[in-house]
């Protein structure tokens, strides 16, 4: 039978409203009266909200977790998979959306880590400072963002990227266009590091600027695009290439025909597009699991689990990529400046 707040109170020798205030407002009970109380609650086993959990046992089985925009399609199955290995592991998630702020990451951090053991920080865009500030408030691990001393677990660009780069060499393709995103952002440094490692010697890596991580980013891009002369782009992310088809399609281009276009995430939309988005599939369900077992594992000995875990990427063909266009073939590159200047997101 589970015990009432009553019974505790008896066992403790106090009234009932003092042993509801050990638990709601432990502040305005004196520490001898508190311990006791606390102790007469575990004797009894009465653990009646997570208020009381958190003050028996030290944890609240919580754990927070903050992604850049709740809008971009990425982040669903991502949650999806931090919720089931959370429900698997018995704690809840408590979600916040640092919209596309990231000076709003560190306040969504000091507020949450007062109702948590501990926060999943999905493509922090948060400086140094920062980061190490909410390092100290609370325990942390990361997605999308590799730090010396903290857990995280990332996409490895480099076997996706590979496969995209030999398929468009393959095609027939020299010169690849790429479509950054935002500055900040640490998963476009290493894709840029990804794309220049794949092309080596014989293709040519166009760097075609930044654009905001939307469907309006890629559909700003288009003009860059265009300008470039290139045959292929690899773009950021999937709602920005399929911003960016769409845009090119409304003024008459062809795609795969004029251009081809591979993204990046391999988001359910992807595939709805006709042809289907030739993109890089992100394995976004696991790596939500990985971060939730990364949070609560990582300090019970190193070697629970890795500090940094790569989960591989790969190469998802449809309808969006072909040979280049005959006209292209052999053409001398336009000229450096013909490209759009970067913007930042």
């Amino acid at each position: 039978m589970v015990a009432t707040l009553r019974e505790v109170a008896a066992r403790a020798q106090v009234s009932v409203a003092t042993a509801s205030r050990a638990f709601q407002r432990p502040d305005m009970v004196g520490a001898a009266t508190r311990t006791r109380i606390l102790e007469a609650a575990q004797e009894l086993g009465y653990v009646a909200n997570s208020t009381a959990r958190a003050l028996v046992t030290g944890r609240r089985d919580v754990v927070g977790v903050v992604v850049p925009d709740l809008l971009n399609p990425f982040y669903p199955a991502v949650l999806k998979g931090a919720r089931a290995r959370a429900r698997a592991r018995r704690v809840q998630l408590l979600l916040a959306d640092a919209e596309e702020e990231p000076e709003g990451e560190l306040p969504l951090v000091r507020t949450l880590a007062q109702q948590v053991d501990g926060i999943v920080l999905c493509s922090s865009r948060m400086d140094e400072a920062s980061l190490r500030e909410a390092a100290g408030l609370t325990r942390l691990a990361l997605v999308n963002r590799t730090d010396p001393g903290l857990p995280g677990v990332l996409a490895d660009p480099e076997p996706g990227v590979g496969e995209a780069v030999r398929h468009l060499a393959e095609l027939g393709h020299t010169r690849i266009g790429y479509v950054g995103g935002p500055e900040a952002s640490r998963s476009d440094a290493d894709r840029r590091r990804a794309i220049a490692l794949a092309c080596g010697a014989g293709m040519e890596q166009v760097d075609l600027g930044r654009f905001p991580p939307t469907a309006d980013g890629g559909a700003q891009a288009a003009e860059a695009v265009l300008a470039s002369g290139v045959g292929a782009v690899l773009v950021y992310n999937d709602v920005m290439a399929l911003g960016l088809v769409d845009h090119l399609r409304s003024r008459g281009v062809d795609v795969p025909g004029a251009l081809s276009v591979i993204g990046w995430d391999d988001i359910e939309f992807a595939g709805m597009l006709a042809p289907g988005l030739t993109t890089v599939r992100v394995p976004r369900a696991e790596i939500g699991e990985a971060a939730i077992d990364a949070l609560l594992d990582r300090g019970a000995g190193d070697d629970v689990v890795p500090l940094h875990r790569l989960l591989p990427t790969e190469l998802v063909l449809r309808g969006t990529t072909a040979p280049p266009a005959p006209s292209e073939r052999g053409a001398a590159p336009p000229p450096a400046t013909s490209a759009a200047p970067s913007q930042n997101a």
